[in-house]
């Protein structure tokens, strides 16, 4: 059984790490390059850097950044925001990035998923999905949050997966920073319709939380990994604590070092 991830996200803008709740309302978190050396050293497994304004800004990821923050950690490294060509993955890849994020380019040019997983293999390649709740599903979201595509959330992961995604990070924008729990009839949806693993994120609150997505049983939901941010950077609980507990519930967590 492959073992559950606990991902801290980071989502930079201006070069600082901001959160808010539902996509608005940002506020400072700190620096990005002390944060994931912070959640490096502490156990996570895995780190998210997402360049939330990028896409909306019509600009590239934040290259020296991420080949900075990619320099002081030594885990696994996906980031997102902006990247809208073959050559932009490349050179992301090339700053120290292990996977790339791909979201409104995704939606606007689906064939970038395709090509992406031909050149680097669909191990690289993450498509993220905005999903807000609608009557019957949940729709697709892009640049931040701001446009509604219209797209069901549930359908589109089908799409991309086929088109040769590895991994789908999913987000509630409804529990997005709300600490009141990930939205776990979305996260099991979107993770019985693909054989790819399904990060859950927005919304994790509390140790139950994380537990209830990384579940596989029927009130599960069905998550291989859950990302954290706002509990992480507020200090309300720290990766050690999340990886003891959930150890000590049976979950197949790779231990601490």
């Amino acid at each position: 059984m492959v073992a559950k991830r606990i991902i801290p996200c980071l989502d930079v803008a201006e070069g600082r790490v901001v959160k808010g709740v539902n996509f608005v309302g940002l506020r400072d978190a700190g620096d990005p390059v002390e944060l994931a050396c912070r959640y490096s050293a502490s156990g996570a497994d895995e780190l998210v850097f997402l360049d939330i304004a990028a896409s909306h800004q019509g600009r590239a990821t934040l290259v020296e950044l991420v080949r900075r923050t990619a320099e002081a950690v030594t885990i696994p490294f996906t980031v997102g925001g902006g990247i809208s060509t073959v050559e932009g993955i490349t050179e992301l890849l090339r700053a120290g990035a292990d996977k790339v994020s791909l979201n409104s380019s995704a939606v606007r040019d689906p064939e970038l998923v395709a090509r992406g997983a031909e050149r680097f293999g669909c191990q690289c390649i993450v498509v993220a999905i905005d999903a807000r709740r609608r009557e019957g599903g949940w729709d697709v979201y892009v640049k931040g949050g701001r446009e509604n595509t219209g797209l069901d959330a549930v359908e589109w992961a089908r799409q991309v997966v086929a088109l040769g995604a590895g991994e789908i990070l999913l987000t509630s924008m409804d529990g997005d920073g709300t600490q009141a729990g990930y939205e776990l009839n979305l996260t099991r949806a979107v993770a019985d319709a693909v054989d790819v693993p399904v990060i859950a994120s927005g919304g994790a609150g509390c140790i139950d939380h994380i537990a209830q997505a990384l579940d596989a049983g029927p009130q599960g939901g069905h998550a291989s990994a859950a990302l954290l941010a706002s509990l992480l950077h507020d200090g309300v609980l720290t990766v050690e604590e999340i990886k003891r507990d959930l150890l000590g519930r049976g979950f197949n967590i790779r231990p601490l070092a």
